[in-house]
């Protein structure tokens, strides 16, 4: 098989590059926009689709629909990577972007639960199946495209603009949703408006195919194909070609596996939390978010220009080490802005829960013990607990005192231990924290963007660099959505499963600790250190 040394670029001009990068970018927005309006939206889809008595099982359902998009990403990275290597770069993503579309508003046009039963989660989940197929080949074919034409001492700069791309698709999700909450009435939002944001993709749609229909095919495809070099059956190829093997190893945990848990963890994780265990007003949350996803984009650009002076490798290693020393430090100083009195009482009046069958399953919809019931109590009130004493009656004991909980109907018992937490200085109610507490969580949550930023911003670069220009497409895409569908995809399930079961709001950070410390190990040890290199200076 030849390699891209045999490729005689064509050097496309300044306003197709423009072009190029805007058209792409644009579309990837909207692309991300489709797939995150589901998170952005959990807890009102949650209601509709996945109704429970047990909050934490509806959360963890919504989540679990949220994985499922991601775990169907592989899938799609075959498939269109496929084609992308085949038929072409432009055309595959144009099928993606309307695949995308049209899946994300069919979610807007779903009866709820109430209306049709057991069919209005499985059509959901059918959508999300859609949607990850779609994003499968978008961030390939988007990153590829850019990539090929652009300049090699300019490739990170401009390919950075894809990866800030993602982020505007989360922005974008949150301003879509803040200013449906503005113009529409909030109860008329909980019960029918926010389905607008998602039916909202199809104008979305319209506006990136006018623009992906202006441009050529990639002038290294275009190349491919005149001399006869097209792939037989990339993936397939992408297996056997010497080398690749390693390189698609190293790509999935050295790269991908790290930037996408780590990027989860920055945006989804610390929007959970805010509004979760947090307990801060939904408003402050989104705007907080949409400021600081903002500034955010910025980084990314940062770091996809300095890659093309000092590397690839320099800004990934950074960044996955910064994290690993950081992050625990970041969420801890969150928590302590957004919600202080949660923190201090905790400390003054620690829980600890006692009794025979003391243990809590997150994906049962009632509890079969009373020492379980009052483990479900504590975990939907968002109070870390302890369990010590597996024996005799439930009970609970708050800073040492056994308050009297009567165990009657869910209702009642909830009722009595939140008032009983109350009673010794919890504070349930939501939060809106000074001005100055607020500044300080925007300025951890841009400490969070500048950790995702270097081991992303310089993603697109590299992955097209290690892999040969006939089985790009495919190369790239299945490590990066193999890492990102799962990895990074089952990333929120995951930890509002370890949340729900340790009773620490913290402890899911660990999930994405044990990733990054693994990936970085695998950077250092796979990726090329020094100048970019293009795939024909290195076939190691």
């Amino acid at each position: 098989m030849a390699t891209s040394a045999t490729i005689a670029q064509r050097e496309p001009s300044k306003s197709e590059i423009r072009m190029v990068i805007a058209a792409s970018s644009a579309g990837t927005v909207f692309e991300w926009y489709d797939f995150f309006i589901y998170g952005t939206l959990a807890a009102l889809i949650g209601k509709a689709f996945f109704p429970s008595d047990n909050e934490t099982l509806s959360t963890l359902l919504v989540w679990a629909g949220f994985a499922v998009g991601f775990g169907f990403r592989p899938l799609g990275a075959i498939l269109f990577g496929f084609l992308g290597d085949r038929l072409g770069r432009k055309y595959t993503f144009l099928v993606t972007v309307t695949l995308m579309g049209v899946a994300t508003a069919g979610v807007g046009f779903v009866p709820s639960a109430d209306s049709i039963g057991l069919a209005a989660p499985l059509i959901v989940l059918a959508m999300r199946i859609a949607q990850g197929l779609a994003l499968g080949g978008e961030y390939g074919g988007a990153a590829v495209y850019v990539a090929e034409h652009a300049p090699p001492d300019k490739r990170g700069l401009y390919t950075s603009f894809i990866q800030a791309s993602v982020v505007g698709g989360f922005v974008l999700s949150i301003l879509v949703v803040i200013l449906c909450r503005f113009l529409i009435p909030a109860d008329d939002f909980a019960d029918w408006g926010w389905r607008l944001p998602f039916i909202l993709s199809l104008a979305l749609l319209a506006i990136s195919l006018w623009m992906r229909l202006k441009l050529s095919e990639s002038p290294v495809f275009e190349e491919l194909k005149e001399a006869g070099e097209i792939a037989g059956n990339p993936f397939v190829q992408s297996f056997t070609y010497p080398g690749n093997p390693k390189r698609i190893f190293v790509a999935l945990f050295g790269v991908t596996g790290t930037l996408t848990t780590i990027w989860f963890t920055a945006y989804f994780s610390s929007m959970s939390f805010l509004r979760g265990p947090m307990r801060l007003e939904e408003s402050v949350v989104e705007l907080l978010m949409l400021a600081t996803g903002l500034v955010s984009m910025g980084f990314y650009v940062l770091v996809g220009k300095w890659s093309d002076r000092v590397g690839r490798k320099l800004p990934i290693v950074l960044g996955a080490a910064l994290t690993l020393a950081l992050l625990f430090p970041l969420f801890w100083g969150i928590g302590a802005l957004a919600n202080p009195g949660l923190a201090s009482s905790a400390r003054a009046a620690p829980v600890v829960v006692m009794g025979e069958g003391c243990s809590y399953d997150p994906f049962a919809n009632r509890q079969e013990t009373e020492c379980g019931r009052l483990l479900a109590d504590l975990t939907a009130l968002g109070v870390s607990y302890d369990v010590r004493d597996n024996q005799g009656e439930a009970r609970i004991a708050i800073g040492g005192e056994q308050p009297h909980i009567a165990m009657g109907d869910d209702a009642t018992r909830k009722a009595a231990v939140q008032a009983a937490l109350e009673a010794r200085g919890y504070n349930f109610a939501v939060q809106t924290p000074p001005f100055v507490n607020i500044l300080g969580i925007a300025g951890l949550l841009l400490g969070l963007g500048a950790l995702s930023a270097l081991t992303y911003g310089s993603v697109a670069a590299v992955l097209t660099e290690m892999f040969p220009p006939q089985i790009r497409y495919s190369s790239l895409s299945i490590p990066y959505h193999v890492g990102a569908g799962y990895l990074g995809g089952f990333l929120p399930l995951i930890a509002a499963y370890i949340v729900a079961t340790t009773g620490n709001a913290y402890a899911g950070l660990w999930y994405t600790i044990a990733v990054v410390a693994f990936g970085l190990l695998v950077a250092m040890w796979g990726l090329k250190g020094g100048p970019p290199r293009d795939f024909a200076d290195d076939h190691s």
